[in-house]
């Protein structure tokens, strides 16, 4: 048998992180117009897969589309950030939850691990927000639901926009710490409702730190 020829990684998809990255860093600031023309001379590309890119992150919300004016980055408002804050909280609240429940010894070393590594990484505040986002993912995965987890990807998407601005407030990474701390002794513990309450109090002073 011949071996498939599989297509490679779409471009249009790497335009994507690539755009997706300068929004979350701010190159590309809140309300700023894209000018498609720059940007695709800049990465030496077509305007296609520029456009294509751009069709993407509008689906995630990082993008708006105006009539007859283009594309511009998404103004996250306060009413905006509050809502997808009281969802994430909800929707991971059940996930800390059902993982108190059945999560097994060496599921909870690695999240024990990545909370130590969280520990280890509250005088950076990037590589705090990228564990962070990894310990976070580790309890949706191991929460087994593949639909919750495909939902809160794309409200985290919007949600980061503000994210490492919240944790640059003083004393917000070592509060933030604690509240990880308190995730966690509830789900090694075995105690889901507490879990769960941690876990929505976690996005409630995270909501605060943000507006």
């Amino acid at each position: 048998m011949s071996p498939l020829n599989l297509p490679t990684r779409a471009l249009y998809l790497d335009v994507a992180e690539w755009l997706r990255q300068r929004i979350y860093s701010r190159a590309l600031k809140p309300g700023e117009w894209i000018d498609e023309l720059k940007l695709a001379q800049e990465l030496g590309i077509s305007r296609t897969p520029l456009r294509e890119a751009i069709k993407v992150l509008a689906a995630e919300g990082l993008v708006t589309m105006r009539l007859r004016r283009g594309a511009y980055v998404t103004e996250v408002s306060q009413e905006d950030l509050k809502q997808v804050y009281e969802l994430l909280g909800e929707l991971e609240s059940g996930a800390a939850g059902v993982v108190a429940t059945q999560a097994s010894p060496l599921q909870l070393e690695e999240l024990k691990a990545l909370h130590e590594q969280l520990r280890l990484a509250q005088d950076d505040a990037e590589r705090f927000f990228d564990i962070n986002e990894k310990f976070h993912r580790k309890i949706l995965e191991l929460s087994g639901n593949r639909w919750r987890l495909q939902v809160i990807n794309d409200l985290r998407k919007v949600m980061k926009v503000s994210r490492l601005q919240s944790l640059a407030r003083e004393g917000r990474i070592a509060a933030s710490l604690a509240e990880h701390e308190a995730i966690l002794q509830a789900i090694v513990a075995g105690k889901a409702e507490l879990a769960a309450q941690a876990m929505r109090q976690h996005f409630i002073q995270g909501l605060l730190a943000a507006t």
